[in-house]
């Protein structure tokens, strides 16, 4: 393998217009399918076997309406002193009303709700499943707020939760001027920090794009390029900003442009493919949920990473060849040609103290992840986005007119196929309750024998009391009508949805966590031959990611300076955060676990001195591991400037991680767990040795044509 990239990455630098050609070719026919034939991506949240799936199946198999999605027009006299109960509003509402029933798409709008105080209407749209819906209908409804009338108008449900997408481009603008400006400190050259820029925003367009192709094969989710542009544009940064520094080293050593674009790719670059291989194994590990929507989500933002990896082994040393030694032209500050010095007297200083910084740095990091134990699960609701949304504004004025349940109401699905009867009893034993206020009368499609209640939880979509109160209806008040009839009933509707997959993610956590960690120990085993240098990092990755899980809770649930990130109100964390953060933050801290440890490697292979090569390893990728972080924080932390609370979740716990990884971890616990380990960390048994693949990373002296 070392050979075959060297050879790569010499010839695309021999001939760089070739590579680049062929990487606009493909970029063009890619955009042009896109275009041309792709297919757009929708949310879906639902999971097999699931309750509140099988509600969904009952209702559309059935043909109700109410397995489609619904829309909330919510409405408030604009004078603070008149009621909805005046004949001028009652006409108004009225008017307002046939205008969203006559919009594309809607089925049915119910009668208007007028609360108590008279101060506040609620009009609730019926549309299809969202197959038979695009995004444009969103649209056409948002455009009932500009309606003229003596009502503020504002809207809510759940055709914003479908439809509604994140606003990117701000995020990315933001993480990518602090990208630019931190390569910039670290190259001291204009060119230098634009090489790894370009490669990046090359490959994550030409990913992004082919994303609406592959939505043929798996229906990707909405959110999947959102989130993979975040890691997309973070670790092609990072992959650059790595070979870039290593063919910089080989010039300045003597090397011709060629030479040192082979090497730094039969290098650098196989840690960047081991690293990246890393990244996609966790997140492919998304699998193991058993959930579509995660394992679809998963494949996207692999599919990303590994456009980066092969942007970075193939289009950057194009990149290089073309920039020649004007690599190092253009200089806005000097660099010193010894880089590391302050980095080694530090790896020495941390050696010499092993122990002291060991066991300092390891109970820093399970205080932070203390909190974990009080992480709580739960959806996020309308209530959580800022002030300036309409659907924040419309789960105020429902909540202050109808109480808080009104914004997550329950869909139960009935099978009464073969016993009609139950419908009123169970009608009645659903509205009597505890946690139900209301329940409207029973929908019945004699035809397809199925009946349909809409109960109105006392509580909240995001409380604990509106999961238990599902659980009741299921565990106790269902069967204790239904326990001697054929008839089935389900629970459904999007709180019950989020409820039912977040239950089923944490069921498959533990399973997902071991698959991750053993796919990864054993990747690493061949990359660096030892059994333990492996489950040291398995373990240091599980404890820096419990660490930013606990600022997660710190913040989000506990409400520690959430001010600072715009958030409004403590939130729940959303049922599937846990697991997709652990495999992005997995796969993110194996990159640099890759990246410092190759280079410990190679000089270890060289000297056979333990320490020495710690040192060392630590001294010549200090700088570049702390820019590439730098560099990662953030992107990250500029996707936590968007408004929705789910993306600040994952901005600020990824840019959490990032940090206590690049600091705390690589910085103190390796050299000082390395230090005190000695030759241990390169320890196989034998007989392992002769069954393991030989892919380890070692620095050759000569590296073959």
């Amino acid at each position: 393998m070392r050979s075959n990239l060297y050879r790569l990455g010499r010839y695309a630098a021999r001939r760089p217009w070739v590579v680049i050609g062929a990487w606009l070719v493909i970029a063009a026919l890619v955009v042009a399918a896109s275009g041309a034939f792709g297919k757009k991506l929708e949310e879906s949240f639902g999971a097999p076997g699931v309750d509140s799936q099988a509600a969904t199946d009952l209702l559309s198999a059935a043909g109700a309406d109410q397995a489609g999605l619904t829309a909330q027009v919510v409405v408030t006299p604009r004078d603070s002193a008149s009621t909805l109960n005046s004949p001028e509003l009652q006409a108004a509402l009225t008017r307002i009303r046939s205008t969203a029933a006559a919009l594309p798409h809607v089925l049915a709008a119910d009668d208007p709700e007028i609360s108590p105080d008279g101060k506040v209407g609620l009009i609730r749209l019926q549309y299809p499943v969202l197959d038979k819906l695009e995004p444009s209908d969103l649209e056409q409804l948002k455009t009932l707020t500009s309606v003229q009338e003596p009502l503020r108008i504002e809207l809510g449900g759940d055709l914003f939760y479908a439809f509604e997408e994140a606003q990117p481009g701000l995020a990315e603008a933001v993480g990518l001027i602090a990208a630019m400006v931190i390569l910039l400190l670290a190259f001291g050259s204009i060119i230098a920090m634009g090489l790894p820029v370009g490669m990046a925003v090359f490959g994550l367009a030409l990913a992004v794009s082919a994303l609406s192709l592959v939505n043929h094969l798996i229906a990707l989710p909405a959110w999947a390029p959102v989130l993979g542009s975040m890691i997309g544009l973070g670790v092609g940064i990072d992959y650059a900003l790595m070979i870039v520094t290593r063919h910089r080293e080989f010039l300045t050593a003597g090397m011709a442009v060629e030479e040192a674009a082979g090497r730094a790719v039969a290098t650098a670059g196989r840690a960047v493919l081991f690293a990246g291989g890393t990244v996609v194994i966790a997140i492919l590990g998304l699998a193991v949920a058993g959930v579509p929507f995660m394992t679809a989500g998963g494949i996207a933002i692999s599919l990303i990473v590994l456009t980066m990896v092969l942007a970075s082994l193939t289009l950057l040393p194009a990149f290089l060849g073309l920039a020649g030694h004007w690599i190092n032209r253009l200089q806005v500050r000097r660099v010193r040609s010894t880089p590391g010095s302050g980095w080694h007297r530090w790896a020495g200083h941390v050696s010499k103290h092993a122990a002291v910084y060991a066991v300092g740095a390891t109970v820093l990091l399970l205080a932070l992840a203390a909190p974990v134990l009080a992480l709580r699960v739960g959806t996020p609701d309308d209530g959580a986005l800022p002030v300036q949304r309409t659907e924040r504004r419309a789960y105020d004025l429902v909540a202050a007119g109808f109480g808080a349940g009104s914004n997550g109401p329950l869909v139960i699905a009935v099978d009464v196929s073969r016993d009609p009867s139950v419908i009123q009893p169970l009608y009645d034993a659903v509205r009597g309750d505890r946690g139900i206020a209301s329940v409207a009368p029973p929908q019945v499609n004699s035809a397809a024998g199925v009946a349909t209640l809409i109960a109105v939880p006392a509580t909240g979509p995001q409380d604990d009391a509106t999961m238990t109160t599902v659980e009741r209806l299921r565990a106790e008040v269902f069967p204790s009508v239904l326990r001697d009839s054929p008839a089935k009933a389900h629970v459904g509707g999007q709180t019950a949805t989020l409820a039912d997959v977040g239950a089923k993610v944490n069921d498959r956590l533990p399973w997902f966590i071991g698959a991750v960690i053993l796919l990864s120990v054993v990747l690493l085993t061949v990359v660096f031959r030892s059994v333990v240098v492996p489950l040291k990092a398995a373990l240091m990755n599980l404890l820096s990611i419990g660490a930013s899980f606990g600022v997660i809770v710190m913040v989000f649930q506990w409400g520690w300076a959430a001010n600072l990130i715009g958030l409004e109100t403590t939130v729940p964390i959303l049922p599937f955060i846990p697991m997709f953060m652990f495999a992005v933050v997995f796969g993110l801290s194996m990159d640099y676990e890759v990246f410092l440890l190759s280079r410990i490697r190679e000089e270890y292979v060289r000297t056979g001195d333990n320490t020495a090569s710690t040192i060392h390893g630590i001294s010549t990728t200090g700088r570049v591991i702390t820019s590439a972080a730098l560099i990662m924080i953030a992107v990250f932390v500029s996707f936590g400037l968007a408004n929705d609370p789910t993306a600040k979740m994952f901005g600020l716990g990824l840019a959490t991680a990032v940090l206590i990884d690049a600091t705390i971890v690589r910085l103190i616990l390796v050299p000082a767990l390395m230090k005190l380990l000695g030759d241990a960390n390169w320890w196989m048994p034998a007989w392992f040795t002769r069954r393991t693949p030989r892919a380890a990373i070692r620095q050759p002296e000569v590296v073959p044509e």
